[in-house]
């Protein structure tokens, strides 16, 4: 089966940059994602689109279609007690802060008594990447995971 809208795929991937690899599923379950609903960069579902389990390919995403580039002023001030992931923080330690857009990940700059000053850029913006990608299997997406727009893993719900 070739992948398409609301097939469901899994896949393995390494993530690198002109430094080398950033991170490599490899050591964790592979992605599930349902294809069509958002996720993915927008250039990784479209190297996917097309094709099948079995497939290995490399896809280069420069900066504006990966993470875009850094924004300068891209700083905000956040009431430490809003930092989620540890409990005691130091400059460059990634948080996440719950926004009214959801969940965004966010890179702590400076930390004081109860504020925290944090840089809003996604920690991959300003880099040309690379994926590359085992497809390791495709299916149709069934009625249930449509309706959730997201893939169910094995066994059923996984959220």
């Amino acid at each position: 089966m070739q992948i398409a809208k609301n097939s469901v795929v899994q896949f393995h991937y390494t993530l690198s940059d002109a430094n080398g690899e950033i991170e490599n599923s490899h050591q964790h379950e592979p992605v599930l994602y349902l294809h069509g609903q958002p996720g993915l960069l927008e250039g990784l579902v479209d190297a996917m689109e097309g094709r099948q389990a079995g497939d290995s390919f490399s896809v280069e995403l420069p900066v504006d279609k990966a993470y875009g580039p850094r924004q300068e002023n891209a700083t905000q001030k956040v009431q430490v007690k809003h930092l989620q992931g540890a409990k005691k923080w130091k400059p460059g330690m990634m948080a996440v802060v719950h926004t009214e857009q959801g969940p965004r990940q966010v890179t702590v700059v400076k930390v004081g008594l109860s504020q925290a000053e944090v840089d809003t850029n996604h920690p991959l913006a300003g880099r040309d990447l690379k994926f590359d990608v085992e497809i390791l299997a495709v299916r149709p997406a069934t009625e249930e995971e449509l309706a959730h727009g997201h893939a169910h893993g094995v066994g059923g719900h996984q959220h």
